[in-house]
């Protein structure tokens, strides 16, 4: 179904269903609402009307140069060839180019932006933004170069210029790399277009790539919490953990919704559970030295990692639930300089100001960023702790089902979750504090806001590894224990989310092995999220 912008309702669901591609390969289509697609016209015919001439009041952007050269007049003779001038001066970016996934995005929220009428851009440029979204044209954009204020000048000035058929800009169209004009022409598009007034800086204000990487990265991080409450269960039934801790009244005692949720969760996937009972920890896993006639002492309550998980898995739901308002705003705000209005008589009046600044975007992926470095970090504790007879009540050390000595188990596993434990809390530290003066100051503050988005995107990668790689070892963990468990079973949705996983990685029943591959296996479980949806099918959906 065609998403129709108007600058006001586009949602993070169809964001992700035009930047990602469905089961079927196929990108969901964009449009312009009727309704923008007229209030546009209009208003581009009143700015051509009126203002485009070389007596008209000086406007900024619109018939000035940018910057410090506010006051400099562009002649209407000179007005396409500024526009190619500002977008070359403009692209300045360093580094790798942006996924896909962040080029689409950005080519969906920039136009959604225009749809919303303050920005003024010819309605060949928003259709020319929407042409190549369709078509599968994605320019090439240098991951660095920006810093949030005034938008993000330096990547979005590839994609004006990919977009304008600049041969310096190039294009990922079907897989291959090409000059622009080569790959427009092949996409069936004429690679002549003409930029006219003011459409070069609405192309390049905003802080629209921040965004972009923010909304896919949040979504990301709100799929992952429902794993990582998946991952704390088959860890709890491994370990015979005590459910009591997740009782509905330690939770209503302290009523954050993040944390009730997350303590639901784990009880509805294991509440059924007979792993998670004295009578399974004294018959399956007795302590090693320990005496056959000597029972341990209670459990009576687990370590904070699991104990104390709805309390730290449950913060970050709820700084979620923040991230996304201010991102549900932010997708249908006007972020251009300067915006125009209707002045009530039929016309349009100009008005500078900031709206391009990114600190709101930054800010909420400084929180991200925090929120998820700490739901990874607490899961590579307790993947940790199966590693450990003393820690783990009795589970072979290191889950090696093999000879010891000869095989060496899932050691080096951990290792690995925890170099990236280590990765994630450097990249947590706050960057939206930071701020370089820039353009002869005449951009005082900045907001850092595409660097934040960036570092919270790596760290949302990563820790799809470490759940994953605490799935991999709390399953292989249930899975050397079986033949003893047969009259202890575990809860319906710890059943179902094993089934799922075996289903895709077998059991290390026999020694060591090429541990890379499980370890991709099991962080593609969770990008697809096909655990999760084991467990909702075998006991309702998660909240």
């Amino acid at each position: 179904m065609t998403i129709r912008l108007d600058g006001l309702k586009l949602k993070s669901s169809q964001v992700l269903a035009a930047a990602r591609p469905a089961a079927s390969g196929r990108f969901e289509k964009a449009a312009l609402h009727p309704r923008s697609r007229e209030a546009l016209g209009h208003a581009r015919a009143f700015i051509e009307a009126n203002w485009l001439h070389d007596d008209a009041p000086l406007m900024y952007a619109f018939n000035t140069g940018v910057g410090l050269f506010k006051d400099q007049r562009v002649m209407i003779a000179d007005m396409a060839l500024y526009q190619e001038l500002v977008i070359k001066a403009h692209a300045t970016g360093l580094g790798q180019p942006l996924a896909e996934d962040i080029v689409r995005a950005t080519m969906l929220l920039r136009a959604n932006a225009f749809a919303s009428n303050y920005s003024g851009p010819a309605l060949g440029v928003v259709d020319r933004l929407l042409d190549f979204l369709n078509k599968g044209l994605h320019p090439v954009i240098p991951e660095k170069g920006s810093v949030g204020a005034s938008g993000d000048l330096a990547p979005l000035a590839y994609l004006a210029g990919a977009m304008a058929g600049f041969p310096e800009a190039e294009i990922d169209y079907r897989g291959k790399r090409y000059p622009a004009p080569e790959a427009i022409r092949r996409a069936g598009l004429s690679s002549d277009f003409t930029l006219g007034a003011k459409d070069a800086s609405a192309l390049i204000n905003g802080s629209t790539v921040s965004l972009a990487i923010a909304v896919l990265s949040a979504a990301d991080a709100r799929r992952i919490t429902k794993a990582a409450d998946v991952a704390l269960a088959l860890s709890l039934e491994a370990m015979r953990g005590e459910l009591i801790a997740f009782a509905p009244p330690i939770h209503v005692a302290r009523p954050h919704p993040g944390q009730q949720t997350s303590a639901r969760n784990v009880t509805r996937i294991a509440g059924d559970s007979k792993r998670c009972s004295e009578a399974a920890r004294l018959l399956l896993y007795p302590e090693e030295n320990r005496k056959a006639d000597i029972a341990p002492p209670p459990r009576i309550q687990d370590v904070y990692s699991i104990r104390c998980a709805p309390q730290v898995h449950g913060p970050v739901r709820d700084a979620l639930d923040y991230i996304d308002r201010i991102l549900a705003v932010e997708m249908n705000a006007a972020t251009d300089n300067p915006l125009m209005f209707d002045d009530g008589a039929g016309g349009y009046r100009v008005i500078s100001g900031g709206n391009f600044h990114g600190q709101y975007v930054a800010q909420a992926m400084d929180l991200l960023a925090i929120a998820i470095a700490d739901l990874g970090s607490i899961s590579e504790r307790r993947l940790a702790r199966l590693l450990d007879p003393g820690m783990s009540y009795g589970l072979p050390r290191n889950l090696n089902a093999g000879r010891k000595g000869l095989n060496t188990g899932f050691g080096t596993v951990q290792c690995s979750m925890s170099a990236l434990v280590m990765e994630n809390r450097t990249l947590a530290a706050a960057g939206s504090v930071d701020s370089i003066p820039g353009k002869g100051n005449a951009e005082d503050h900045v907001s850092n806001s595409t660097w934040c988005a960036r570092k919270a995107r790596q760290i949302v990668e990563n820790v799809e590894y470490i759940i994953g790689g605490e799935m991999l070892m709390a399953a292989q963990a249930l899975s050397l224990v079986e033949p003893l468990a047969k009259d202890h079973p575990l809860g319906t949705g710890s059943s179902a989310a094993l089934a799922a996983i075996r289903d895709k990685i077998k059991p290390a029943l026999d020694g060591d092995r090429w541990f890379h591959t499980d370890i991709a296996a099991a962080r593609d479980l969770i990008r697809t999220n096909e655990v999760v949806e084991a467990v909702e099918a075998a006991i309702g959906a998660l909240d």
